[in-house]
């Protein structure tokens, strides 16, 4: 199957620093004398020695490893005349209500099936992603190949670079960002915290400082997790719930995002609404998501783990079909009122909410299982283990009855619907282990 009829799948409608304190020293006094005058000139000398050696001998952005949050900011191509008609084409409105939209994370899983949705109902869109490897970069690389051949350009780049996120605004009065850039993944949290903080932290304030001092500001719809809901026990969840004990540095940093986005709601009247996904899958979906790996572990006969809480206790995962996802993200978007400040200053209260978008449903792991082996054809060798506290959680479950009022949001697409279609997909795009060609 080549390539292009693999785009027929995007095109189903229901995818600080500690203060520093200074000692009252007796040198403060000896200081009078010549003889400390001296000591101080050679002190002074050895520190600044000390920091030009840390300085020259310090290795280069280029030659760190490939962690996310240690790569250079400026080893991509942008800029010049060819490149901003580019980007003024991807993100010219060519319906008449249509919205002009910066996506950022667009070569991933969400954002790709996202911004090919904004592009069919005419709405212009300019997409932003820096390939990291965090999964296979190739994979990323083929939803670009689908979404350019659709008209949508992908900016390679940080979104912590500002001056690449500023000169995409000069070039773009965008109206509105839909902002789904992050490092996911709850345990890879533990091999790299760093990663998380510089795309999920410092990545979303760098956005919001550069969207604040846009003119105007746009409307902003992020990504949040429902796994900022944590340790929480009672189900289903609810926005109204405490959302203070995170089980993951994933979930930390979804609910830092939160935070942050109250403040710059509250001190720039940035309009902001955050969507908590619960567990997306289908078609050009996360390697690193069990469904996904489950189905190539299957298939080449290998034995997947099928987690269990305390006292063989069901893990239970609200799995949600992205195309439902995928209504919610633009329900907020075309709901998402204007942002009430100019110039970095507030001139009045701005819209700020944030949305539960599961399927209200909760299916155990082990169903999932079962259903995978129906649609493969194929038994699947299970190896029971207990839950590990690397910070998974037993169970998620959306209550959606906020979206449902505000934003008509209404999955329609069941677990056994789903995989289905994500399954034709998986055996169209790898054929024999091998990404299929054409």
């Amino acid at each position: 199957m080549t390539q292009l009829k693999q785009m027929s799948h995007l095109d189903i409608s229901p995818p600080t620093p500690g203060k520093f304190k200074m000692d009252k020293s007796p040198y403060i006094h000896r200081l009078r004398g010549h003889g400390s005058l001296a000591k101080l000139t050679f002190w002074s000398f050895v520190f600044l020695g000390l920091i030009l050696i840390f300085f020259f001998h310090s290795p280069s952005p280029n030659s760190l490893p490939s962690d996310p949050f240690r790569r250079s900011l400026r080893t991509y191509n942008w800029g010049g005349p060819a490149w901003e008609k580019r980007v003024r084409s991807s993100a010219k409105v060519r319906s008449r209500h249509g919205i002009s939209v910066l996506v950022t994370g667009a070569a991933g899983f969400v954002g790709t099936h996202v911004s090919a949705a904004l592009k069919r109902r005419g709405d212009g869109v300019l997409g932003l992603d820096c390939f990291n490897d965090y999964y296979d970069p190739s994979l990323k690389r083929a939803r670009q190949a689908l979404l350019e051949r659709s008209g949508v350009f992908i900016v390679e780049g940080d979104i912590n670079d500002a001056p690449l996120l500023s000169k995409l605004f000069e070039v773009v009065a965008f109206t509105h960002v839909m902002h789904l850039a992050a490092q996911a993944g709850v345990r890879y949290a533990m091999e790299n915290p760093g990663s998380y903080v510089h795309s999920n932290i410092a990545g979303l304030v760098n956005l919001l400082e550069v969207c604040k001092n846009a003119n105007p500001q746009p409307a902003i719809v992020w990504a949040s997790s429902s796994s900022v809901y944590g340790l929480n026990t009672k189900v289903p969840f609810s926005e109204r719930d405490r959302t203070d004990q995170p089980a993951s540095l994933y979930a930390a940093t979804k609910k830092a995002g939160e935070e942050i986005a109250h403040t710059y709601n509250h001190i720039y009247g940035l309009s902001l609404t955050g969507l908590r996904f619960f567990t997306v899958y289908g078609p050009w979906g996360r390697p690193d998501m069990a469904y996904f790996f489950f189905t190539r572990d299957i298939l080449k006969g290998k034995t997947i783990p099928i987690f269990e809480g305390a006292n063989h206790g069901t893990v239970a995962r609200d799995f949600t079909y992205i195309d439902d996802i995928v209504k919610g993200c633009l329900a907020s978007l075309d709901t998402a009122e204007k942002s009430t400040g100019s110039g970095g200053k507030k001139k009045g209260p701005a819209q700020l909410r944030v949305f539960n978008l599961g399927n209200t449903s909760p299916v155990p792991v082990t169903d999932l299982v079962t259903i995978l082996e129906r649609l493969l054809k194929v038994k699947a060798k299970r190896n029971i283990m207990k839950l590990p506290r690397n910070g998974d959680v037993q169970f998620t479950h959306a209550n959606i009855s906020s979206a449902q009022r505000e934003l008509g949001y209404k999955p329609t697409t069941d677990l056994q619907t789903g995989l289905k279609k994500f399954v034709r997909w998986y055996l169209s795009y790898y054929s024999g282990g091998k990404k299929a060609s054409g």
